[in-house]
């Protein structure tokens, strides 16, 4: 199948601009768009929370994405490269017309695959070392990071359960089928009962 993907960031933006390059496009190559998806919303949002997602999840191989640019599949490269690996891996093509990629399997695109995967690694290791400089400076300025030293946390797997607990301790169930029916340890109980009830 072909899809047509037309994604604007806000409503005084109008999708009609991108149907139109899409459309004549496929005049152009004499192709049809099986199915439109159209959305407002801002590329930044998660690809799993955007209409992209969802139909990428029902994408099959050998079916063709046709948006206007790269840049309406995701706010910065990493999101973008993320949907193009994803793609590349299930054997599913994305087109762009303005930027004129047509990527799928063949070698050019396993090539352009691996050079946004190396600017997305590098991406990452830059994330990773400005956190940890912003981390060392803090320490540096006295700041205590992370949770005091000897202090347990006051949050357990089993906080809020204290009321089934006790009911259950109530009808003489025991320790390790009390962690069968909440999915934990017995001793994960046992603890619990004795800090908390």
């Amino acid at each position: 199948m072909i899809y047509g993907y037309i994604r604007v960031s806000t409503d005084k933006q109008t999708v009609e601009n991108q149907r139109y390059e899409i459309n004549q496009f496929c005049e152009r190559q004499d192709i049809l768009v099986s199915k439109w998806i159209e959305e407002t919303i801002s590329g930044s949002k998660n690809v799993d929370d955007r209409k992209l997602g969802k139909l990428l999840k029902k994408m099959k191989k050998g079916d063709v994405l046709i948006c206007s640019e790269l840049s309406r599949l995701g706010r910065n490269l990493l999101m973008i490269m993320g949907v193009l690996n994803e793609c590349m891996n299930r054997d599913i093509q994305v087109w762009t017309i303005k930027d004129n990629y047509r990527l799928g399997s063949d070698i050019s695109s396993k090539v352009l695959a691996f050079a946004f995967g190396l600017s997305a690694e590098i991406e990452r290791n830059l994330i990773s070392q400005r956190t940890k400089e912003a981390l060392a400076r803090k320490k540096a300025e006295g700041v205590i990071l992370g949770r005091p030293k000897g202090r347990k946390s006051s949050k357990t797997k089993l906080t809020g359960q204290e009321k089934r607990i006790q009911e259950l301790l109530d009808k003489k169930v025991s320790y390790s089928a009390i962690g069968r029916i909440l999915n934990v340890h017995r001793l994960t109980v046992s603890a619990f009962v004795k800090e908390k009830l």
